[in-house]
């Protein structure tokens, strides 16, 4: 028996990277996992290597229909919702000197109003005592240069956590944050293109103290974690993930 058994969860963002991890992961745990994102090839790809305990739902999470869309089929389920991890995000970079109001919009666009939107639809489906899990990032904090937008729209949602957590506990929903650090995702790739990939990621490992990047499972371990009964006595809090980046 996992910890999960016989839970629904939703993972958005659930094709690549931390997503597909920790959506694999609350699968192996029990759950049946809806999964979502933009590209409808990745998503199928994803769910296959999940199996029979994966719907896919392709979508946008910055469009409200769709997000309606995703939950009419958790409620076509009938079993409510018991986590949701609001994994979905993007990183739009560019100094102060430099970057646009598109790049405003499209950080906040996705990574506020889409989390916002993620959560506030959930709500109604939302088993009592169920988890919701919001993945932040360490950028949040540390304050790099050309990271001024994404970092902002960071901090952001792990403050409206702290919001969610006071008003959904009542219901014994908890909400908590994960940040992730340096992590070997596909995300280099569109940040600075595929022939300057590993380079940015060997100096970002450099920034790292344990001398690596983190892998994808060990966010979702902790994504585990937090959904899990486990975590029963953590409202409102923030996990770091970062191979002691901000620890040292």
């Amino acid at each position: 028996m996992g910890t999960l058994e016989n839970k629904t969860a939703v993972v958005t963002g659930g094709s690549t990277g931390i997503g597909l991890a920790a959506a694999q992961r609350l699968a192996a745990e029990g759950a049946h996992v809806f999964i979502t994102g933009r590209q409808q090839a990745a998503l199928d790809d994803a769910a296959a290597s999940i199996g029979s305990a994966a719907t896919p739902v392709a979508g946008d999470i910055a469009r409200a229909a769709d997000l309606d869309r995703l939950y009419d089929a958790v409620r076509e389920r009938g079993r409510g919702l018991d986590v949701l991890f609001a994994n979905a995000g993007l990183a739009v970079l560019g100094p102060l000197s430099h970057a646009t109001e598109q790049d405003y919009e499209q950080n906040f666009d996705v990574n506020v109003r889409g989390t916002w939107l993620t959560v506030q639809k959930a709500v109604p489906l939302l088993n009592d005592g169920a988890a919701v899990i919001v993945n932040s990032s360490i950028r949040a904090d540390d304050g790099w240069p050309n990271f001024g937008l994404y970092s902002a729209s960071k901090a952001a949602v792990r403050s409206l956590v702290r919001s969610w957590a006071n008003e959904l506990k009542d219901r014994g929903i908890r909400v908590n944050t994960v940040s992730p650090g340096s992590i070997d995702t596909p995300a280099p790739e569109k940040l600075v293109g595929p022939e300057e990939a590993a380079a940015f990621k060997a100096e970002l490992a450099k920034g790292v103290p344990i001398g690596r990047l983190g892998l994808p499972q060990e966010v979702a371990g902790a994504v585990a974690f937090l959904a899990s009964a486990d975590s029963s006595f953590i409202y409102g809090a923030n996990i770091d993930i970062d191979g002691g980046e901000h620890q040292f």
